[in-house]
C-alpha cells in the first residue's frame, strides 16, 4: 500500500511539474562603437568625455551636450570643440539611461581624467573582436557619412584658417591706416 501511495504521489507531481522557462538577455554592441570608443568593452550605452563634458549615445551614434542651457542630441560636434581630438581625449563608458541628468555626479567623479591621454581605441585595437568593428547596415551609407564627415571637417578647418588669414590681413590694414593718418596721408 506504501508503494502504491508514494508511486501516485511521484506520478500526480510529475503531471503536475511546470516545464520552467528561463529568459536570459545578453546584449553586444561591438559593432556599433566607433573607431575612437575605449577598447575592452563589449557593451557601451554612452561615452562620457570629461575634457568637453559631453556624451556620446553609442547604439544612436549621437553627441549629447549642454547647448544654451539645454541638453541637446546632434550627429556631429559643435564648432566650439573642432580642435578636439576624439581619438585622444579619454572616454569613460557608462551605461545608465539619460546620464547626463546627473551631470554633476559624472562631471565630479571623472573631473581628474580631463586631458589624459593614452587609452587604446578600437581603431588601434589589434583584439579580433574589432576586426570588423563599424558594420553599419551594409549599404555602405555608414562609410559615406564618415567620408562627408571628414570632408565637412577639413572644409571648416580651412574656413577657420582662412577666417585667421583675413583677420590679420585686417589688422595690418589697420595699423597701416592709423600710421597714415598720423603722418597725415590719409586726411583729404
Amino acid at each position: 500500500m506504501k508503494k502504491i501511495l508514494i508511486t501516485a504521489a511521484i506520478f500526480v507531481s510529475l503531471l503536475t511539474v511546470k516545464q520552467a522557462n528561463a529568459q536570459i538577455s545578453f546584449s553586444l554592441n561591438i559593432g556599433s562603437q566607433p573607431a575612437w570608443g575605449p577598447v575592452g568593452y563589449d557593451h557601451a550605452d554612452y561615452y562620457y568625455m570629461p575634457d568637453i563634458d559631453t556624451y556620446y549615445d553609442v547604439p544612436a551614434h549621437q553627441y549629447v551636450y549642454l547647448e544654451n542651457n539645454n541638453w541637446v542630441r546632434r550627429a556631429s560636434l559643435p564648432p566650439r570643440y573642432s580642435n578636439y581630438n576624439l581619438y585622444n581625449g579619454y572616454k569613460v563608458v557608462v551605461n545608465e539611461r539619460s546620464p547626463w541628468l546627473r551631470n554633476n555626479v559624472y562631471r565630479t567623479k571623472y573631473a581628474g581624467y580631463k586631458g589624459r591621454t593614452g587609452q587604446t581605441v578600437i581603431r588601434d585595437s589589434r583584439d579580433v573582436k574589432y576586426r570588423n568593428h563599424w558594420t553599419g547596415n551594409g549599404n555602405g551609407n555608414d562609410r559615406r557619412e564618415i567620408r562627408n564627415d571628414r570632408r565637412e571637417v577639413r572644409d571648416d578647418k580651412r574656413e577657420v584658417r582662412q577666417d585667421r588669414k583675413d583677420l590679420r590681413d585686417d589688422r595690418k590694414d589697420n595699423r597701416q591706416d592709423r600710421k597714415d593718418d598720423k603722418r597725415g596721408h590719409g586726411r583729404p
